[in-house]
């Protein structure tokens, strides 16, 4: 990085608003999980199973990471948001099973390589002691896609009757994305000294040496694990149980969106103050709270709500205070190790995909939650290992 780079409220602005775009579109499957299996003609054990596809791309992440710490991390941005584009093309033009398949695992692993990039970009120009108020600002993305996003989805659903209405528009803002980061984010090629040889043989390697980031990466798949497992039926839940239809969905998703930006938002305020390893064990423990509120909600919509409110909100936090936790691991290595944390996020989400409609066809909804109990308690266990470096510890002070 030279001297003179900074990272400025354009370009802050600019990675939230591509990565709401890109957050949409991983995240309309799970309120309309039945209008594109019904429109797809899939069984729910088939959609299941390309959700967990989908959640394994991530981990081809890491491998991909090493051009974001080689050639710079403007390149690999583009690269994300390019592949991104191309899967909704896929689908506007020729729309089919086959064509969603390929799109939502292009999509996911585009994703991830922005993600990565973007994160390494922040890194290098943001100091640790700040890092969790930036990274926790461009974090709501995720409540943005589920506030406007979503509803925009169930909106264009509803309208046309079609399940690959919401694809054209997302190909679209891929493209305005594309051309706003060529024109304002600047270029940092040269950034990096490292050898593509070295990077490419032993980046992930290196970063496993480093007894902090296998333990990060353990907690990062078990707190997913939790979250996937109740994420991915909410939907199911609340059109059984109080009879939710199309539209209540997107109702349900903008307040889960706002839940979701209280704990990026409290994140972002807080996390610098009271330390990240203090943040991400209060919000796990927040978290398996609100999941057994959920199981006692006592059939009443709003309380049920509520408990979702509560459960994102808490989830959103951990996550979110996690992040600038791992981004200074290895800071030689800072991409590759933030692909790294997002591939156990996302084989996180692929076991929670993968067990989640299981448990709740086989024992319904509690036992969802009791499960997400237990793999918040491992997150914990884990946390409870995880050290960094002392110099750190006195910066958050």
């Amino acid at each position: 990085m030279k001297s003179g780079d900074t990272l400025t409220p354009l370009h802050l602005g600019l990675f939230t608003l591509a990565r709401t775009v890109m957050n949409t579109s991983y995240r309309m499957v799970y309120p309309f999980l039945s209008t594109f299996q019904n429109g797809l003609g899939m069984s729910l054990g088939s959609f299941s199973l390309l959700l967990t596809l989908r959640s394994l791309t991530g981990l081809i992440g890491p491998l991909a990471a090493p051009l974001a710490d080689w050639r710079g991390r403007k390149l690999s941005m583009l690269l994300g948001i390019g592949t991104f584009t191309a899967g909704a093309l896929l689908v506007t033009f020729w729309p089919s099973g086959a064509t969603f398949f390929i799109a939502v695992l292009l999509m996911a692993l585009a994703y991830l390589v922005f993600l990565a990039a973007m994160q390494a970009y922040i890194g290098d120009r943001v100091p640790y002691h700040r890092r969790g108020r930036v990274m926790g600002l461009t974090e709501l993305s995720w409540s943005l896609a589920f506030i406007f996003g979503i509803p925009l989805v169930g909106w264009l659903l509803g309208r046309s009757g079609l399940w690959q209405a919401p694809f054209p528009l997302l190909a679209l803002l891929g493209v305005l994305a594309m051309v706003a980061l060529v024109v304002f984010v600047p270029g940092d090629h040269a950034a990096h000294a490292q050898s593509s040889t070295t990077l490419n043989r032993s980046g992930l390697r290196q970063i496993l040496r480093v007894p902090a980031v296998p333990i990060g990466l353990g907690m990062a798949l078990a707190m997913t694990t939790a979250n996937e497992t109740v994420n991915l039926v909410f939907g199911l839940w609340l059109e059984n149980s109080f009879g939710l239809k199309l539209a209540a969905l997107g109702a349900a998703a903008a307040v889960i969106g706002v839940a979701e930006m209280g704990g990026e938002g409290f994140s972002a305020w807080l996390v610098d103050r009271l330390g990240k390893e203090w943040s991400v064990r209060a919000g796990l423990l927040l978290n398996s709270l609100a999941a057994v509120g959920l199981v006692f909600s006592g059939g009443a919509v709003w309380s049920a709500l509520l408990g979702l409110f509560l459960f994102y909100l808490s989830f959103e936090f951990t996550v979110v205070s996690a992040m600038p936790l791992m981004s200074e691991a290895l800071p030689t290595l800072r991409a590759t190790v933030m692909a790294s944390t997002l591939a156990s996020f996302s084989l996180g989400r692929a076991v929670g995909a993968a067990i989640g409609p299981f448990l709740y066809t086989h024992w319904n909804f509690p036992v969802n939650a009791a499960v997400a109990v237990l793999f918040n308690m491992i997150a914990i266990a884990l946390l409870s290992r995880l050290k960094i470096a002392p110099h750190l510890v006195e910066e958050e002070g």
